[in-house]
């Protein structure tokens, strides 16, 4: 009989940071919590598509583009998981998040992948909502204090 192992973390004591939600061999999956969990603030789909779209090409083409092995959002449209082989410290990975939610919001033209080519809904992408998430988050990690990215508990 095949056992399922459950990892559960406490989503009303979650805020919008930066975790380590797990370790799998040498990938650590990152939990880029951008929103309050059941808290009605939810993202769009447009916002949560275009900062996919922005991020992942930002992040494959960084320093450590090799190592990241999938960006993507959560089905609850709270957040992201990002997951890096585990040559990175958190720490890094943590600035380089910064960095490329700096560069997203400093972006000029349009969202990478807008077009029927690369994308299967491009025509619902926007460079303002990407924009304006990338500066939200980016300013709750700017006061992140929780430097072992652990979940509350």
């Amino acid at each position: 009989m095949n056992r399922i192992k459950s990892f559960t973390i406490n989503h009303n004591l979650l805020i919008p940071g930066f975790y380590i939600s797990r370790e799998d061999g040498d990938v650590i999956t990152y939990d880029l919590r951008t929103r309050k969990p059941n808290a009605g603030d939810y993202m769009d789909n447009a916002t949560m598509h275009s900062l996919e779209h922005m991020f992942a090409t930002y992040i494959r083409n960084s320093e450590m583009g090799n190592e990241v092995v999938y960006f993507g959002p959560m089905g609850c449209q709270t957040g992201f998981y990002l997951l890096v082989r585990n040559s990175r410290s958190p720490k890094e990975v943590f600035a380089m998040t910064k960095e490329v939610l700096r560069q997203i919001y400093d972006h000029k033209g349009e969202v990478f992948g807008k077009s029927a080519i690369e994308c299967g809904h491009y025509e619902n992408l926007s460079l303002a909502a990407a924009k304006a998430e990338a500066a939200t988050y980016l300013a709750v990690l700017e006061e992140q204090t929780n430097m072992d990215f652990t979940y509350p508990e």
